[in-house]
């Protein structure tokens, strides 16, 4: 199972909107592999069906043999026939999988389908680490919500940019690539209008190996981003959520190849809400955001966001710009109490990955 965890994690930036999933197939006797895969880009192949495909070109024969799976064989027809049934006929005897698949369309399912046809069926190893490299896709599938991961890099004392907005570099060139790594492994970027028209940054994955670059999403009330803005790359989806929809700025952009999607609050600005319920509607996972404090304040006010992910670096700003702005509040209860999930020394900067305890206010 570890070794299926291990090419799961493949599949980060290539499976979307599909589950990371990895597939070992090992003799009855548990004694060699027959062959190995992990789930190909949407539409392609699922991982039990590469595993299977590879032990035929190693001339190994299944018959009998145990799959071990990260995430519960598919029973549905989608892009792809039901992995279930390609196990069935390639006459394993024996599947052991982390978890069951929280879509609707197989919950157990699968599973049942395996055991109707005389598999044996175990589950349980590997389930934390599967859960957590599916953790935007069990959010979608659990709450119609994308995983949305908030990436800010900082002083020691929380400030993101100086008072005139310079804020490059204050992490060193080690987090800048880490940080691409983290872009390449959501299922799109997220930033506002505020950061583009200070910054016009191209938000792509440049520091890291990507099969293709995450769409961009922008949140622009007013549909003020600029024609030929960095982030229009050829080829790559940009989203603008806004809450107006004056019609000459929207057909201009929308002939840059944009998708412009009205969603207004009560106050004219961007329901941020509705935004998530739609990119999850749209197959998106996780969400990395990458935001200034404006946009930061807003999400976490909201309590839209489940996790960040922070670059310390060893310096002190003093005045500057927060990581986010939101409040003032008026008791210490009131603060958003978050849990240190896992903390790392990346080049001189510390990493941070720290997620939101829910039932707790902000």
């Amino acid at each position: 199972m570890d070794r299926a965890l291990t090419l799961a994690r493949c599949a980060i930036g290539l499976s979307e909107p599909n589950p990371r999933v990895g597939c070992v197939i090992v003799s009855p006797d548990g004694h060699q592999v027959l062959g190995e895969g992990h789930t190909q880009q949407a539409g392609g192949p699922h991982a039990e069906v590469m595993a299977l495909r590879d032990a035929a070109r190693r001339g190994n024969s299944t018959q009998g043999a145990t799959a071990y799976v990260t995430l519960e064989p598919c029973s549905h027809h989608g892009r792809t026939p039901p992995c279930c049934d390609a196990l069935v006929q390639a006459g394993v005897a024996r599947v052991v999988a982390s978890l069951a698949d929280p879509n609707p369309q197989v919950a157990g399912q699968g599973f049942d389908r395996l055991r109707a046809a005389g598999i044996a069926v175990e589950t349980g190893p590997g389930a934390n680490e599967s859960r957590e490299l599916n953790i935007g896709f069990f959010s979608r599938m659990e709450r119609g919500l994308p995983w949305v991961r908030l990436k800010i890099a900082a002083s020691l004392d929380g400030r993101t940019a100086l008072d005139n907005g310079a804020s490059q570099w204050i992490t060193g060139a080690q987090a800048r690539a880490d940080g691409h790594a983290w872009r390449a492994r959501g299922g799109a970027i997220l930033t506002g209008i505020g950061t583009v028209v200070a910054d016009n940054p191209r938000l792509d994955v440049r520091l890291a190996p990507v099969t293709h670059q995450p769409p961009v999403v922008i949140v622009d009330s007013q549909l003020q981003l600029a024609l030929d803005a960095k982030v229009f790359i050829e080829g790559r989806p940009v989203l603008i959520y806004a809450g107006n929809s004056e019609p000459d700025r929207r057909t201009a952009l929308e002939a840059q190849g944009a998708t412009v999607l009205v969603m207004p609050n009560s106050r004219g600005k961007v329901d941020l809400a509705a935004m998530l319920r739609d990119l999850a509607a749209r197959g998106i996972n996780e969400l990395h955001v990458e935001a200034g404090h404006k946009l930061n304040g807003s999400l976490v006010r909201e309590a839209l966001v489940d996790e960040f992910l922070l670059y310390l670096a060893p310096k002190l700003l003093g005045h500057g710009q927060p990581m986010a702005d939101f409040g003032p509040l008026t008791a210490l209860t009131q603060a958003l109490q978050l849990s240190f999930r896992e903390t790392a020394l990346i080049g001189d900067d510390l990493r941070i990955l720290a997620r939101v305890d829910r039932g707790t206010s902000a």
